[in-house]
């Protein structure tokens, strides 16, 4: 079982990552949800994997851990509000800019002026 869930926090971070390297917003955004629920995953697993356990202590043998579980309702409900924003970041700079890429224009770049001293130094 935690051969699985390891395996599934390291394919949604790798495909995290590739999707954030991309120049488009879209994947961006896919690659930040990604990236959260593997967050999510990695939080859930901290607390023990254990099936058909309640997360409270009703007797001393078997429970499991409710901290972990109340960490991922917080980092659900943060992820789902840092995604609102972002698709309004995107779609904002969609609508000014009438492109969909993240990366600057060309002609927005300062170009390199050249130096106003002589070879003297002066």
């Amino acid at each position: 079982m935690e051969l699985v869930v390891a395996s599934a926090m390291g394919f949604m971070t790798a495909a995290a990552v590739y999707l954030i390297l991309q120049q488009r917003t879209f994947p961006i955004v896919v690659g930040l949800t990604l990236l959260s629920y593997a967050v999510n995953i990695f939080l859930f697993s901290s607390g023990r994997l254990v099936v058909d356990k309640p997360p409270i202590i009703t007797s001393a043998d078997s429970y499991t851990d409710p901290l972990p579980q109340a960490l991922v309702l917080t980092a659900i409900v943060i992820s789902f509000g840092m995604t609102a924003l972002i698709v309004v970041l995107a779609l904002r700079g969609f609508l000014e800019t009438a492109t969909d890429t993240a990366d600057l224009p060309e002609d927005e770049f300062p170009e390199d002026e050249p130096s106003s001293k002589t070879a003297t130094g002066t």
